[in-house]
């Protein structure tokens, strides 16, 4: 089995910063970490849960959305199996619950699909004032 969650949400003005973390453990994952696509979904009320970027861990490959590149920054930590979300200059439209997911031997192609990944963690709120 593979848990993911999250932690670091919360209020920020518009074009502040916030982190967030996405710690990922369980025996499957930890034998076969580097066969793991990392990605952070989000979702705001009233819509569909939307691709926000993911990273593989096995050597690092990054993809993003249009809407948060040159802002929001995916990395991890192998020692610590944490994967992170650097978001900067934040606007109200970037309010959502994000949500960490976990999928193992993904395609490149699908890494922007939700239903291509396994596990998910609870969510964290983030909110972004104006």
């Amino acid at each position: 089995q593979v848990q993911v969650a999250e932690s670091g949400g919360g209020l920020v003005q518009a074009g502040g910063s916030l982190r967030l973390s996405c710690a990922a453990s369980g025996r499957t994952f930890s034998s076969n970490v580097m066969g793991y696509v990392m990605a952070w979904f989000r979702q705001a009320p009233g819509k569909e849960r939307e691709f926000v970027t993911a990273i593989g861990w096995s050597g690092g490959s990054t993809r993003y959305a249009d809407s948060v590149k040159g802002r929001f920054t995916i990395s991890k930590d192998n020692a610590k199996n944490t994967v992170y979300l650097e978001m900067n200059s934040l606007k109200p439209e970037d309010t959502a619950v994000y949500y960490c997911a976990a999928a193992r031997g993904l395609v490149w192609s699908r890494a922007r699909t939700s239903s291509s990944y396994e596990y998910w963690g609870q969510g964290t709120q983030v909110t972004v004032s104006s």
